[in-house]
């Protein structure tokens, strides 16, 4: 019987300029070309014909593309065989972790002065200049210190509110100067006057009503300014309660038929995005939560934003994480609609409402659109 000839086989070597197209796809060339700070410890690189690996804002001569790889861990990198960069150093504790431990020092001590520090205060604690530091604060935190200050306060003020027996002692307490001064960011802070908001919401009419939608039951309350709140959820007797827990002493009205129109209205949006949702809002969130929920307002059906999109939209390009909570912090689903914002990959992220819900809502979009 004849013998087969022997077929030699060849691994074929990878197409460098395929490669190098692939790399230079990926989001993260752009941050290796940029030297990104913000992206420190997000990722790392190695370059094969070095044998290095480096952090993305290593100030090294760019290497090619066909030559990168990317890697989610040091030490993935290092179990490669390839050597930490002697300039960059990816195994020392970063400039952005650094910077970042003295933002967050600087924020507690907003947080334990009885009156908010000035900014000078606060840059030389921190080592910086004032104008480093203050850039290096909003870029980390989303808000300014003084912003951050002022929320703290109306943290304080709202503790302060539920334990004192007289409204001037909580302004006080708070760190306030004058009653007038708490008086003026009442109605961002609180949503209210102190008076009120100390009685529970005392004398507040808010109408709501709970409908069923393909997600579950969905509750629809409406303050004399507009919506305060959808809240979704298996159970409707816990959206009661979510409720009643926000307003105490409110005085909770049970929608007439007019007013389940209005329901009836934010569930049909829910199962068909096509038709719109235009709703007057009454929203209660700091200035920057505001600023996030406003922008989400503007991403239309059937379109979906990156946190780090989202950030860029706002003019607060380095801010992602405080976009994620102010994202989270939405009180007001679909009219508010946080489930548009997605990963950078694409993938879902967390959704106060449930992630099944968001992709559900995501899916009846894309079809509508």
């Amino acid at each position: 019987m004849p013998t087969r000839p022997k077929v030699r086989t060849m691994s074929r070597k990878p197409n460098p300029a395929v490669t190098a197209a692939a790399i230079e796809a990926d989001p993260r060339w752009a941050q290796l070309l940029a030297r990104s700070t913000e992206a420190d410890g997000t990722f790392f690189y190695s370059v094969a014909t070095t044998g290095i690996v480096c952090r993305p804002a290593c100030p090294s001569r760019h290497p090619k593309p066909e030559n990168v790889r990317f890697h989610a861990t040091l030490d993935e990198a290092v179990r490669l065989g390839f050597r930490p960069c002697k300039r960059c150093k990816p195994h020392a504790v970063s400039h952005a972790a650094q910077l970042a431990d003295k933002i967050a020092r600087a924020c507690r001590l907003i947080e334990q002065a009885e009156t908010p520090p000035t900014l000078a205060e606060l840059a030389e604690a921190a080592g910086l200049s004032t104008f480093h530091f203050h850039r290096q604060f909003k870029a980390v935190t989303g808000v300014t210190p003084k912003a951050y200050a002022e929320a703290h306060r109306g943290n304080r003020l709202r503790a302060a509110l539920g334990t004192s027996r007289r409204v001037t002692d909580a302004i006080y307490d708070a760190g306030f100067n004058a009653p007038s001064r708490a008086y003026e960011k009442s109605n961002a802070t609180l949503g209210m006057t102190p008076s009120r908001f100390k009685q529970g919401g005392a004398n507040a009419n808010i109408r709501f009503a709970i409908g069923q939608c393909s997600l579950g039951a969905i509750l629809v309350a409406q303050s004399d300014k507009g919506i305060c709140a959808i809240l979704i959820d298996d159970d409707p007797e816990a959206l009661v309660q979510d409720l009643q827990h926000r307003f105490p002493r409110a005085n909770l009205i049970g929608g007439d038929k007019a007013f389940e129109k209005l329901v009836a209205q934010v569930v049909g949006f829910v199962e068909s995005p096509r038709q719109g949702l235009a709703l007057p809002l009454d929203i209660r969130g700091t200035a920057f939560q505001q600023k996030v929920w406003k922008a989400l307002t503007r991403i239309p059906a059937g379109r979906t934003l990156s946190y780090s999109e989202l950030a860029q939209k706002i003019g607060e390009p380095a801010a992602v994480r405080a976009v994620a909570g102010a994202c989270a912090a939405n009180k007001i689903a679909v009219a508010i609609p946080c489930h548009r914002v997605v990963r950078q990959d694409g993938g879902l992220s967390g959704y106060r409402w449930g992630i099944e819900r968001k992709a559900a809502l995501l899916k009846k979009e894309a079809k509508a659109s």
